[in-house]
This record gives C-alpha cells, structure tokens and sequence, in this order.
C-alpha cells in the first residue's frame, strides 16, 4: 500500500536533529547523564520520538557517536586532499592540529566521551576502530603507512594535551615536529587517490 503515512514522513530530519541534540547533551552532560527526555527536549520532538528511530538509549547514543566519526572523518579527509603537494600535506597536517576547524573544544569533550564509551560498547568502540583507520587511510594519499600511523596519533593526542593545557599548542614545534617525522621516512609517497 503506497502513500500511508508510515512511508511519508512529516518531520523530514527529524533523526538527525535527535543525534545532534544527543550530542549536544553528552558535550554537556556526559553520557552517563544522558537521558531520553534530555535529548528530546533538546531536539525539542515528542519523547516518543527517540523510540521510533532508536532501540533505545545505547543504539542512540552509538549512532549518534557515528554521526560525530563521519563529521570529523569528513572534514579530515576534505583537508588532507585538498593539499596538492607533500609539503602542503604537512601543512594539512598542522592546521588538523593546530588550527580552529577540527577538533574543538566541544569535539575534544565528545571524543574523550566516545573513548571512554567505547571501553564499555562494543558498537561505540567499532566505531571509534573505523575511525582510526579512516583517518589513517586519509593521510595515506600522501603518506606511508608508518607515517600515518606517527601522524595519525599526532592528531589525535596533540589537541588532547591543548585541552588539559588550557593553552594553544605552539604551532613551530608542531611543524618542526611533523616534519622530523616525515623526513625520517625515506618512502614517503606523493600522491592522490
């Protein structure tokens, strides 16, 4: 039967505003303070919502943990290619670290938040798996696999130190250091997939 209201649906977005409001809420909850009826309100949709999309509070709080791994892959993966050379991949690199687009302050308390998740989920912990291997397969289109390997936890670990420091990273050292690391790779491959 075609046109019944189960096949139209009249809030189009409506699961992406519930895994956003969710993410919304564990950046400033915690997950262990996340509720159905935070994240509701939060989306502003009936409760009964979360029900119809989610099979209950894990399955929502792991496909919301995908969602915040597909954004920051995303935006990972447009910075390494837009890089047009070895030298500007390095610098793709940096900004990754240093600069103001990836890995904020509210992605920071996200990912310490799907890291420690993961520990009790296996589904989150898949999820933060693919992670890994996504950015490391982005720095591959320039990188050997050692080097994305070094680079990759660079990334990760830098910002985090930024985080608990309080401060911003000096970005010499991260440049300088990116490179040693680079340099010390004698087939570094450059090139676009």
């Amino acid at each position: 039967m075609t046109g019944t209201r189960r096949e139209i649906p009249n809030d189009p977005g409506r699961k992406e505003r519930i895994l956003d409001a969710a993410l919304d809420v564990i950046a400033e909850s915690g997950v262990h303070r996340t509720t159905h009826r935070r994240i509701a309100a939060r989306a502003e949709v009936p409760l009964g919502s979360l029900t119809y999309y989610f099979d209950g509070i894990d399955d929502l709080l792991a496909q919301a943990f995908v969602r915040l791994a597909d954004t920051m892959s995303t935006l990972y993966r447009q910075t390494m290619r837009a890089a047009g050379s070895a030298a500007e991949a390095e610098a793709a690199v940096v900004e990754l670290i240093c600069g103001p687009a990836y890995a904020t302050e509210r992605d920071m308390t996200l990912i310490f938040e799907m890291y420690a998740y993961a520990n009790h989920n296996e589904a989150v912990s898949l999820t933060a798996r693919t992670w890994l291997e996504r950015s490391r397969d982005s720095l591959a289109l320039y990188f050997t696999p050692g080097v994305s390997r070094a680079l990759d936890a660079l990334i990760e670990g830098w910002p985090m130190h930024r985080a608990f420091d309080g401060a911003p990273l000096d970005r010499r050292l991260v440049t300088e250091t990116v490179h040693a690391i680079v340099s010390a790779a004698p087939d570094l491959s450059a090139g676009t997939e």
